[in-house]
C-alpha cells in the first residue's frame, strides 16, 4: 500500500472537522513571576515545598483528549501559561486493563498541527500516532484499539514532524497505565501508595510562562518539575510506596537517587515487570524511559524527610516528608514475572545515528519507507554513533530486549533488563538489541525508529519501516 493511498484512507476514516470537546479541567487565569528564584534546586535549598500534584485517573473509553493552550498552577499560587492535554500538566493518567478497548478522540486546539503517540503501546500504525498522521488545527483524530500487552506504565505525547520538541516542552504529555492479572496477583502497593512521577525540566520567560528555547544539541530547561509542580513534596506514611517514574524531558538525562543513600527496589521498566526485584542506589533515565520502583519509608521517623535527587544536575527533585505512622507488614517477592528470552536472530541490521539529524546518512522523509521487517522474525539490531550523543533510541510497534553494550560505558544496567522500548546510546558505544514484531497489530503496519532527544528527532533523526 502506498503512502499516498494510506493518507487518503486515513482522511476518510479519521479526520473530523467541527466542534471539539471541552477540556477536562477549568483553566486558571493569571501569570507567574520570578520562577527561577522560586526553585530550591541545589541540595540544601530553602524554598517552600509545594504539595505534589497527582493527575486524575480516567479510562480511555469514549474519551476526548484535547491539546490546547492552558493556564495551570505550578504550586504555591504560581500560575503559568502552557500547552496541555485537557487543561492539565501533566495530562490525565489513562488507566486500562489488558483486553480493554481504547476509543479516544484527539481534538487539536493548538495553532499548529499535532498528533498523539501512545509511547510503549503495541498498536497498528493508524493508531500509533506517527508523524505522517498529524492533523491540522481545529481537526480531530479518532483512535480505536484493543489493549493486548503486559502491565506497564506507558505514556502519551505529541509526535508531529519538526514540532514534537516544542509541543512536549510546552507541557503536552501524560501517563498511560496498563494492568493485568499477573501484576495484580503480586499485591504491590496500590491506591495512595502508588504514584506516577513525570520528571522533566522546564524554562520560563520573564513573566513566568512556559518557554521553549531549543538548540540543536537538545533543549535543557533551567528548573525541574515533577508532575508539573515546582519544589514538590509528597507527604508519606511509614509504608512502602510504588513510584512509576517517567523521564519526560526533551533531552536531559536524570540520575535518580535518594538523599539518605537508601536503595530503590527496582521492579519494572518500559515494558513492565522485570523477572526479579533488584536493589539499586542510582538509576539513570534518558528521555522516554520509565522505571517502576518501590521505596520503603517504614524505618523513618515521623517528621523526617528524604529527597529524590538528580545526581547529574544536583537538583532536589521531590521531598518525601514522613507525616504519619502506619503498620505496613507487607513484603515484595523477589520473583516477579517470567520473561521469554528472544534468541537466534535470522537477520542483523545496523543503524548509525549520524550527527544530530540522520540515521544511516539519511534525514527523515514522511513518504519514504527506509526498510521492511518480516512479521514474526527475530532480528538483531545494532545501534552505533560517531558523535553528538546521547541518543535515546526508541522503536515504535514492539518492545525489545537489550543484548549488549560495548565501548563507552561498556555494560548493561539493571533497568535495561526485561522488555524495553527506549535504550540510551552514548558516544563511543554500540548497543545491540533483539526484536520481533509478532503482535497482531504489527502485520502490514508502518512504524518509525528515532532518537528520542526530541530536537534530534525534529531535525530528521528518524526512519520509516514497514512490517511485512
Amino acid at each position: 500500500m502506498s503512502m499516498e493511498h494510506e493518507r487518503r484512507r486515513i482522511g476518510r476514516r479519521t479526520f473530523l472537522w467541527g466542534a471539539a470537546a471541552s477540556a477536562g479541567a477549568v483553566a486558571i487565569g493569571g501569570a507567574l513571576a520570578g520562577i527561577p528564584g522560586a526553585i530550591a534546586g541545589k541540595p540544601g535549598g530553602t524554598a517552600t515545598r509545594n504539595p505534589l500534584y497527582i493527575p486524575p485517573t480516567v479510562t480511555p473509553s469514549s474519551y476526548t483528549l484535547t491539546a490546547a493552550p492552558a493556564t495551570v498552577s505550578l504550586g504555591g499560587g504560581k500560575l503559568s501559561s502552557v500547552w496541555a492535554y485537557n487543561g492539565l500538566l501533566p495530562g490525565p493518567t489513562l488507566l486500562a486493563s489488558r483486553g480493554d478497548t481504547a476509543t479516544i478522540t484527539l481534538s487539536n486546539r493548538l495553532s499548529q498541527p499535532t498528533i498523539t503517540h501512545w509511547h510503549g503501546m503495541i498498536v497498528d500504525d493508524l493508531n500509533d500516532g506517527a508523524p505522517r498522521l498529524a492533523i491540522p488545527s481545529l481537526a480531530t483524530y479518532n483512535y480505536d484499539f484493543t489493549i493486548n500487552q503486559r502491565a506497564a506504565m506507558n505514556w502519551y505525547h505529541p509526535h508531529p514532524h519538526m514540532l514534537t520538541g516544542e509541543q512536549v516542552a510546552m507541557g503536552l504529555a501524560g501517563a498511560f497505565i496498563v494492568r493485568d492479572s499477573e501484576e495484580t496477583a503480586l499485591g504491590l502497593p496500590s491506591g495512595v501508595y502508588e504514584v506516577p512521577l513525570v520528571v522533566r525540566d522546564a524554562t520560563f520567560d520573564k513573566v513566568g510562562n512556559m518557554a521553549y528555547t531549543p538548540r540543536n544539541g537538545g533543549f535543557e530547561g533551567k528548573v525541574p518539575l515533577v508532575n508539573g509542580t515546582l519544589n514538590p513534596r509528597l507527604d508519606v506514611d511509614t509504608a512502602r510506596y510504588r513510584f512509576r517514574v517517567l523521564a519526560g524531558s526533551n533531552a536531559r538525562i536524570f540520575g535518580l537517587a535518594l538523599s539518605n543513600g537508601a536503595p530503590f527496589a527496582l521492579i519494572g521498566n518500559d515494558g513492565g515487570l522485570l523477572e526479579n526485584s533488584l536493589s539499586v542506589n542510582q538509576i539513570d533515565l534518558s528521555p522516554g524511559e520509565r522505571v517502576d520502583v518501590i521505596v520503603d519509608f517504614r524505618d523513618l521517623a515521623v517528621g523526617s524527610s528524604v529527597m529524590l535527587r538528580d545526581l547529574r544536575s544536583g537538583w532536589d527533585l521531590l521531598e518525601f516528608r514522613v507525616t504519619r505512622r502506619v503498620n505496613d507488614t507487607g513484603t515484595i517477592t523477589t520473583a516477579l514475572s517470567t520473561i521469554t528470552r528472544l534468541s537466534d536472530p535470522l537477520a542483523t541490521r545496523n543503524f548509525s545515528f549520524d550527527g544530530m539529524s540522520r540515521i544511516n546518512g539519511k534525514t527523515y522523509e514522511v513518504d519514504r519507507i527506509d526498510f521492511t521487517v518480516p512479521f514474526g522474525q527475530t532480528e538483531l539490531w545494532r545501534f552505533s554513533t560517531a558523535g553528538n550523543a546521547p541518543h535515546p533510541v526508541h522503536v515504535h510497534g514492539a518492545s525489545f530486549q537489550v543484548l549488549s553494550r560495548t565501548g563507552g560505558r561498556g555494560r548493561l544496567f539493571p533497568w535495561e533488563a526485561g522488555w524495553k522500548d527506549t535504550v540510551l546510546l552514548e558516544d563511543g558505544e554500540t548497543v545491540e538489541i533483539l526484536i520481533r514484531f509478532d503482535a497482531a497489530p504489527n502485520q502490514g503496519s508502518l512504524y518509525v525508529i528515532h532518537c528520542h532527544k526530541l530536537e534530534h528527532e525534529d531535525a530528521g533523526m528518524m526512519a520509516n519501516f514497514q512490517v511485512v
